[in-house]
């Protein structure tokens, strides 16, 4: 399958594709994780928003990218997700290796800092994290923090 990544601001974000994306992370982190949290913050408004789309157009892969200072000393990814539509299809680590070079082009030779879920922590070492924290809990899902030098 082609995806056609693109990355951008906050303010260049389309208003069709903010609602997307924004539906997207809502029907996995809220309602198919069963996590009633406040997805939407101000981060968002800060954020450069990749997001990958099918042939038909349909967003089907998405990052949230973040520099340095923000979340952390160090830049950080979030909010990844794939849709649902698209699973089976190995889009994570697709998604996360369209998200660690764009992260290469804004922050070159940053560190990048995640707040993984604990079952992914095998994942994430393969894309070359390292866990740096005990297992705490965030929203009552198991969260590590890990760290990509």
């Amino acid at each position: 399958m082609k995806i056609s990544w693109q990355t951008h601001s906050f303010e260049n974000l389309k208003t069709a594709e903010l609602f997307e994306l924004l539906m997207l992370r809502q029907a996995v982190f809220v309602v198919e994780q069963q996590c009633p949290y406040p997805d939407i913050d101000e981060l968002d408004l800060v954020a450069m928003h990749l997001c990958g789309h099918n042939d038909g157009g349909e967003l089907i892969a998405y990052a949230r990218l973040l520099k340095p200072g923000l979340s952390y000393p160090q830049a950080s990814i979030g909010r990844v997700v794939a849709s649902p539509n698209a699973r089976g299809l190995k889009l994570g680590q697709t998604l996360m290796q369209a998200a660690l070079l764009e992260m290469e082009k804004l922050y070159p030779e940053q560190a990048i800092k995640i707040g993984a879920q604990l079952h992914l922590e095998k994942f994430y070492n393969e894309l070359g994290f390292e866990a740096i924290s005990a297992m705490y809990l965030e929203d009552d899902i198991p969260h590590i923090h890990m760290l990509r030098s």
